[in-house]
């Protein structure tokens, strides 16, 4: 029997270079997954109560009425954000969709009401996109979940979220990217399972309470500064810049190897928190416009649940690309 040839997508050759970072929560998708505090009741007593994450975005700051739980403190508050049961391995072989897995079970879960009619997180479609058009992607998240555990999400959105018709538009968009950047030939291309492997190889996937990340991020020089002279309430928000730097950088780095860093590049971010985006905004025009001047940056304010795709906030760097 001939062997049949995958068809290969060779326009991705004239695009230019867009990347995404996404929050996960509220932002892609709209999750089960509730935070434990405590609420100051009118009676003066303090009750336990369990929030959604759009709910704890606008009362993670309100020290007078809510606090995390008094036994456990924010370890208890995120139960529910780590990783139960934790992950068989962070990398290498093949990856599994564990359904024991508590934020998988909630993949599953928020994709369902999705399929059934509940309108999902405002970059939703904007994932869809970037994983059928094959661009790098990161997922930066205040949750505490292996980079495994996250990978595997993506690979049960793109199960659930993705047709059978927009999972072969994005294999042929990935093997269009392997033959340009490198220079794979018809015989050589792997199966789909392993071209789909080599392509979430490529992405990140930062949950910024794993503790993982936190040794990762303790590690570095200016962030471990940074760290010890920062508020607890802003450390979220700094380890989600050590996040975005890391995705830039990588993605600068992979353009330099490749030869293409005259091409047009622009990277996204989208989040549900306005703090977060406020903190991201400052960051991108302080720090990272003025060391990566040949990328456009892009933030996305996803707070606003009337607005589909959220509000642009910030728009810096040397380009000016249209259709962004």
């Amino acid at each position: 029997m001939k062997k049949r040839i995958p068809y290969v997508n060779e326009a991705v050759a004239e695009r230019d270079f867009k990347y995404y970072i996404f929050d996960w929560d509220d932002n892609i998708l709209h999750m089960p997954t509730k935070i434990r505090m405590e609420h100051l009741e009118e009676n003066g007593e303090w009750k336990p109560v369990e929030v959604s994450t759009a709910t704890f975005a606008l009362v993670r700051t309100d020290n007078r009425h809510y606090r995390p739980p008094t036994a456990g403190g924010w370890a208890a508050a995120f139960a529910n954000f780590a990783d139960d049961p934790p992950p068989l391995g962070e990398t290498g072989g093949s990856r599994i969709e564990d359904e024991n897995n508590r934020f998988i079970r909630d993949t599953i879960d928020a994709l369902e009401r999705v399929e059934h009619g509940e309108i999902p997180g405002p970059s939703y479609n904007a994932l869809k996109k970037t994983l059928r058009e094959g661009r790098l992607f990161a997922i930066v998240t205040a949750r505490g979940h292996s980079p495994r555990t996250i990978e595997s999400a993506v690979r049960v959105f793109i199960k659930y979220a993705l047709s059978d018709d927009e999972r072969a538009e994005m294999m042929s968009s990935l093997r269009g990217y392997r033959r340009w950047i490198d220079g794979v030939a018809d015989g050589d291309f792997g199966t789909d399972a392993e071209e789909l492997d080599y392509y979430l190889g490529m992405c990140r996937y930062s949950a910024v309470t794993y503790k993982g990340f936190r040794a990762r991020m303790a590690e570095d020089p200016i962030y471990r500064d940074k760290l010890a002279s920062a508020p607890s309430a802003a450390r979220p928000e700094l380890a989600k810049e050590f996040a975005i730097r890391d995705f830039v950088e990588h993605v600068f780095h992979m353009l330099r190897r490749a030869g293409q860093l005259g091409r047009s590049v622009s990277i996204g971010f989208s989040d549900d928190d306005a703090g977060n985006v406020k903190s991201v905004s400052s960051f991108i025009k302080e720090e990272l416009s003025k060391r990566f001047e040949g990328i456009k940056f892009v933030v996305y304010d996803t707070s606003d649940r009337t607005l589909d795709k959220g509000r642009k906030v910030c728009v810096s760097g040397q380009r000016n690309l249209p259709g962004f």
